[in-house]
């Protein structure tokens, strides 16, 4: 499992979603990122770790069904990560990509439900604190 952890005083946990075979796309997004623009996306993901919710347009969205987005500008692309809060102190980046659209497609807002029921198929409230040493 593939947790960012910025800050110790962090309100959110922020956890990159991996299938079944241990693979997380959006980390692989992330990490093949030169060193540059790595440190951009990851300064936004501490933002959302410190700030949830409550970070505001234009740097997040929801955009349905609570599926959200992080806009990111990497060197004149747009880089959308898309992510769902759960069991009230997680995020759980789904999928990442660079938005060629004026809307953010469809299909990759089905990638990020998909993700969403998979993991929540394989994640209680328990076993992800236990995981994630939460409560240790």
């Amino acid at each position: 499992m593939y947790i960012v952890s910025m800050k110790d005083s962090r309100k959110w946990q922020v956890i990159y979603f991996e299938d079944l075979s241990g693979y997380s796309q959006s980390f692989e997004f992330v990490n093949n990122r030169n060193a540059r623009e790595k440190a951009k996306v990851m300064s936004w993901l501490a933002q959302l770790e410190q700030q949830g919710p409550n970070l505001p347009r234009p740097y997040a969205d929801l955009l349905e069904d609570g599926i959200h987005e992080l806009r990111v500008k990497l060197t004149g692309n747009q880089v959308r990560i898309l992510y769902f809060f759960c069991y009230r102190d997680f995020i759980i980046v789904t999928n990442a990509f660079i938005k060629t659209t004026d809307k953010v497609p469809k299909s990759e807002i089905n990638l990020a439900k998909k993700c969403r029921t998979n993991f929540l198929s394989r994640y209680n409230e328990n076993i992800l604190r236990r995981s994630t040493n939460e409560n240790a």
